[in-house]
């Protein structure tokens, strides 16, 4: 939710409206949403590459040690599923279109934010580490941060401008005065956090000290996300509203300063709701009036008690009981444990398919795990009736179908996939948890066309990746050549490496290896950052891989994970249940991506293409390496032979390269002594790192 302009104009009059805060020794409520956003966008981190999920992770931990230094104990809340209404659809339908412009601007080197993929996943990780209580609402989270605040007595910290209407007891902090960067220290012994905290009070004030109550009536007048009525601006430009003295900026503070000194007149809503209907059509007056006063309930408060859920473990929410869903699957939801994507399918019938930086021109990448979605679909079609489902024709046996809004070119467009039927035993939802493991790991496993013993050498936090990645190697509209795996392989070895680089009782020299393999990753990876080349085809290639993970983690989920989450997160060397921040002082040691970093994928793409091979890179760390061919060893069997062998040069390539002899036979992935030396050596997956077969042939003979 938000209400247009008002962020910007209290902010710029922040000396009124705000006052100073030395934030420390306290519960704080954190929207969830708005902070991951926020660090996401406000970080200067690379979104063009898909994710550099471990800078944000590193992001992520920072702030909550700022937290902790401060004996600030936070309590994060997140929004859930869309809200069974409905109400907000349009909205959100805006909200799709214009991340899509926006990733299409970042493709093409221009600016804007587009959240990566699988932040938020990334972000519930980083707080599970930490041992950050969280919980996940229902649906939308407002509300019930509302009520929590005021129930301990505590302040709010988020961006979202409907906490300037909510009535807080202790007040609310917007996150862009919330300076955890800047620890300050009073006496030498107590630190805090400069925050700015808006009074509600001072606010009234202003306008006449105007009745609190009249604020959710401006809400909706002024346009929120859950109402924008076209016959509003009828009375807009009847009212003739009053600005008062106070500077304001543009149309949207014309909109506010008008509607708050006119509001300000009335004793109560009912009044003012009276003399707003006046201004309308008589025929519109009752269903204009039911609908802003449902709209103003919005901003009472909420019968949910999340504090049962921090304190017991489990919340009671009347909306989802009268659904009648398992009670797995609500506990599971409230834990994060089960993404908003499985509730808005579970309850909707329709789900969003979130906009990535990829290639505007070609199929929406989340087409690649279309398959994956009618599993999922599929396993929750057995539940309660949801309020958005499409009834079966009963002279048409097919399954219910589900609405998807997806990227079409650079528009929106909602289209419907059938769900797939499955076997019996998968058919009723609330016995799904009770399957046997063997069950539901046979269902993950054949649904991503991949057999058990393919993942027998692969160690058991990258089973569900690699199984993942086999799935994805199999899609048709994959267009991914050697280089792609191979650099997708080869980040997956950063966790691995820094492990090694930190565990006690390794010979140095492993070590060393370790270590300066390490290094040449960051350096590709910083590199990689400074460079404002974006290849669109490789953006694509991956974009397809990362929601064949988000879905794949999805099915896994649900099927209350037949095999380990990923950890895309995993802490450094270190026991995090030593670090509970209530009662000890967490030592800082950093985190490290395992799974997926965009910049340093892309980087190794670019490098694997012009100068460097597998091979050599590899060969300071053998244990890196020999992970690296199990790894490599379990896609090339599930891969179509022509995708992992190398581009063919042209003719007249081959002929100059003939002419030139042993010194021009240079490829991209290395010279060809070397190529020789690979596959005549130890590493028997060699030869399919030569860039083209033909020519290797051809250059032997020529020795």
């Amino acid at each position: 939710m938000g209400i247009r302009g008002l962020m910007s104009f209290v902010e710029d009059h922040s000396n009124e409206f705000f006052t100073d805060l030395k934030l420390r020794d306290t519960k704080i409520i954190i929207d969830g949403y708005a902070l991951f956003h926020r660090l996401c966008f406000n970080s200067n981190l690379e979104l063009r590459y898909g994710g550099d999920y471990d800078s944000f992770a590193d992001v992520v931990q920072k702030f909550f040690e700022s937290l902790f230094a401060c004996d600030i104990c936070p309590y994060v809340v997140l929004d859930g599923g869309c809200d069974i209404s409905d109400k907000k659809l349009t909205t959100l339908k805006d909200r799709a279109r214009e991340k899509i412009q926006t990733a299409h601007s970042l493709s093409l080197g221009g600016g804007g934010y587009v959240c990566p993929l699988l932040i938020r996943e990334v972000f519930i990780q980083v707080l599970i580490k930490l041992q950050v209580c969280f919980v996940q609402c229902f649906s939308e989270a407002d509300r019930d941060i509302m009520t929590l605040a005021n129930h301990w007595n505590c302040p709010v910290l988020s961006s979202d401008s409907d906490f300037c209407i909510f009535d807080l007891k202790t007040g609310f902090c917007p996150l862009s005065s919330f300076q955890w960067r800047n620890v300050n220290t009073v006496q030498g012994t107590q630190s805090y956090i400069p925050a700015k905290c808006f009074s509600l009070d001072a606010f009234c004030r202003h306008f006449s000290n105007m009745n609190k109550a009249l604020l959710p009536l401006f809400a909706v007048l002024c346009g929120n996300d859950h109402i924008n009525l076209p016959i509003m601006e009828t009375f807009l430009s009847k009212a003739r509203l009053p600005l008062g003295a106070t500077n304001f900026k543009g149309r949207r503070h014309h909109r506010v300063m008008g509607l708050l000194n006119w509001l300000s007149h009335f004793a109560n809503p009912m009044e003012a709701l009276d003399n707003v209907l006046k201004y309308l059509p008589k025929k519109d007056r009752e269903n204009v009036k039911e609908l802003l006063c449902c709209s103003m309930k919005e901003y009472q408060q909420s019968q949910v008690k999340l504090q049962d859920f921090f304190q017991y473990g489990s919340y009671v929410c009347p909306d989802a009981m009268n659904l009648g869903l398992p009670e797995w699957v609500l506990a599971a939801l409230a834990k994060g444990q089960l993404s908003p994507f499985i509730s808005d399918a579970l309850i909707l019938r329709r789900t969003f398919l979130q906009t990535q930086v990829e290639n505007m021109q070609r199929p929406n990448a989340h087409r690649i795990s279309q398959p994956i979605r009618q599993i999922i679909y599929g396993l929750l079609l057995n539940a309660s009736p949801p309020l958005g489902s499409m009834s079966c024709n009963a002279s048409s046996p097919r399954p219910l179908a589900f609405s998807e809004v997806e990227r079409i070119n650079r528009n929106i467009k909602t289209s419907i996939l059938d769900a797939l039927e499955l076997p019996k035993d998968h058919s009723d939802l609330s016995k799904l948890n009770e399957l046997s493991l063997g069950k539901r790991q046979i269902l993950l496993l054949e649904t991503l066309k991949v057999k058990q013993i393919i993942l027998e050498p692969i160690p058991t936090s990258l089973k569900l990746p690699i199984a993942i990645s086999c799935y994805w190697l199999q899609h048709t509209d994959t267009k991914a050549k050697l280089h792609h795996v191979q650099a997708l392989l080869l980040g997956m070895l950063m966790g691995p490496l820094y492990a090694i680089i930190n565990s006690p009782g390794k010979e140095d020299l492993r070590k060393d290896g370790a270590k300066v393999l390490y290094e040449e990753f960051q350096r590709v990876e910083e590199q990689t950052q400074l460079s404002r080349r974006l290849d669109l085809d490789t953006a694509h290639i991956f974009c397809q891989w990362q929601c064949c993970l988000q879905m794949g983690m999805y099915l896994n989920q649900l099927l209350s994970t037949p095999l380990p989450e990923p950890d895309l997160t995993r802490p450094s060397a270190f026991n995090t249940l030593n670090a509970i921040w209530r009662h000890t002082k967490y030592d800082g040691r950093a985190f490290d991506s395992r799974l997926y970093n965009g910049s340093l994928v892309h980087g190794l793409c670019q490098q694997l293409l012009t100068s460097t091979s597998v091979e050599n890179l590899l060969s300071m760390c053998p244990e890196a390496k020999q992970l690296y061919e199990h790894l490599f060893s379990a896609i090339r069997s599930f891969a179509p032979t022509e995708l992992l062998l190398p581009k063919v040069k042209s003719n007249s390539k081959k002929r100059r390269q003939k002419k030139q002899g042993n010194n021009c036979s240079k490829n991209r992935m290395g010279t060809t002594s070397h190529t020789r030396c690979w596959y005549e050596g130890s590493n028997r997956f060699g030869l399919l790192m030569v860039e083209n077969l033909e020519e290797h042939i051809e250059a032997c003979q020529l020795e």
